[in-house]
């Protein structure tokens, strides 16, 4: 459990990433919403990861 803990910002910011490429490839780019809910999941992943790799220590 503790190693998914850790590696929550790393999979937020993944997941907003593949949401960029996907919305990308299929010419979709025109949607804010879309396109504000990736930058908001990899804002919020980086954020993540930094405080809960501060907090957690192996």
């Amino acid at each position: 459990m503790k190693s998914l803990l850790k590696n929550l910002g790393v999979l937020l910011v993944v997941i907003g990433a593949l949401i960029l490429i996907v919305s990308f490839a299929t010419g979709y780019v025109n949607n804010n919403a879309l396109l504000g809910s990736s930058l908001a999941l990899i804002v919020i992943g980086l954020i993540a990861y930094i405080l809960i790799n501060k907090r957690i220590t192996d």
